[in-house]
């Protein structure tokens, strides 16, 4: 059986890993959200930066990439993206079902924010959360950075999220 990661933030342009097929999926029940503080990649425990998580909400969808690992890499793959995405234990990681727009299901590994962990910060105002982004930095470089190349994947990709538009021209306009 193959496995397949669904992608939402930085796995759209940044996966990490070797993908033999990559189909836009929709994931029911989440939304993309900055959600989450970053004290490692995008921002520090004394100003943290905000990342993408998949937010439960029962009347939303995620749209995003689902991405099908190289046949034999699994392991390594999910080793990889467990030291990757699990640093801080504020992603919880599950295996939901992604519909794909040629019109298959899979079952896709999915990182999925822990409501319950302390950098869980969702509901935060579009400004507030533009300003934070605006100035964070991490050791994988500055929230900007994350921001930007995020929108402009979902972008190239077809795919619409108003709230992330609104933040990269805001966060430009403040970085301005």
């Amino acid at each position: 059986m193959s496995m397949w990661v669904f992608g939402y933030g930085s796995l759209l342009w940044n996966p990490g890993f070797d993908v033999a097929e990559s189909v836009i999926g929709t994931l029911p029940g989440y939304a993309r959200s900055f959600c989450m503080r970053s004290i490692h990649h995008r921002g520090t425990v004394e100003r943290p930066g905000l990342v993408l998580a998949l937010d439960q909400q029962e009347t939303q969808a995620c749209e995003g990439l689902a991405l099908k690992v190289v046949a034999g890499q699994e392991a390594q793959t999910l080793a990889y993206l467990r030291e990757r995405e699990l640093i801080s234990s504020a992603y919880v990681e599950k295996e939901l079902n992604v519909h794909l727009t040629d019109g298959q299901d899979v079952t896709a590994l999915v990182y999925v924010i822990d409501e319950a962990h302390e950098q869980y910060c969702g509901g935060l105002p579009l400004e507030e959360q533009a300003q934070i982004m605006a100035h964070a930095i991490g050791g994988r470089g500055p929230n900007t950075e994350y921001l930007y190349n995020t929108a402009e994947h979902l972008t190239s990709l077809g795919l619409h999220d108003p709230a992330l538009e609104w933040l990269a021209a805001r966060v430009r306009e403040i970085a301005a």
